[in-house]
């Protein structure tokens, strides 16, 4: 205003706000954050005798975090002394999250009903990368299995949009479920479709 003239009439703090990927977590408080943003901007602006500005956030990830779940299917379980490794037909390229940033998820068994005794175990995608692990020492079942199918929540918001052909796996596909109905809103990524773009073949 001093320099240019000019009062802006909106602030927009942007999003990313945290969401609860795990149980234990707790989740963002909305109005307790709105309360002090409100209240520290007002401070503000009446120390530099401003007018307090329209305020807008980007709630985003809060939004559609808890609306999707990613569905992966157990292809392999290594037993190594103490460690369990239990590898899935996904990873890094549909979930690139763990390994970027260390976004701890939350597997579970889903499926089918298991008695047995719970173990701590490390879920691993396909890839051949060392930091491909979706989760590290995650309870699981003891009688986990290939064919078993595991269920990650709050998946909502960054795999469709961060998914990469990593070793040229395609990406997964999308599907809405809602009063027990499915309906596909995103296909499968095919060979195909990865070829499709080579033109010196």
């Amino acid at each position: 205003r001093d320099r240019h003239g000019i009062t802006l009439p909106e602030l927009d703090i942007g999003g990313g706000h945290a969401v609860a990927h795990r149980p234990g977590e707790h989740p963002l408080d909305v109005p307790e954050l709105a309360r002090r943003v409100r209240r520290e901007l007002a401070d503000a602006c009446a120390q530099s005798d401003l007018p307090v500005p329209r305020l807008a956030v980007e709630p985003g990830r809060a939004v559609v975090a808890r609306a999707g779940v990613a569905l992966y299917r157990v292809l392999a379980v290594k037993r190594t002394g103490a460690r369990v490794f239990v590898a899935v037909d996904g990873g890094m390229s549909d979930n690139p999250r763990p390994a970027l940033h260390g976004v701890r998820c939350a597997p579970r068994l889903v499926g089918r009903r298991s008695t047995a005794a719970v173990r701590p175990v490390m879920v691993v995608g396909r890839h051949c990368e060392a930091g491909d692990i979706l989760a590290p020492d995650v309870p699981l079942p003891d009688d986990v299995r290939p064919g078993d199918l595991l269920a990650v929540p709050v998946a909502g918001a960054y795999h469709l949009s961060m998914a990469s052909g990593c070793d040229l796996a395609g990406r997964p596909p999308v599907v809405a479920v809602a009063d027990g109905r499915a309906r596909l809103l995103v296909r499968r990524e095919s060979a195909d479709d990865l070829r499709s773009r080579d033109t010196g073949l």
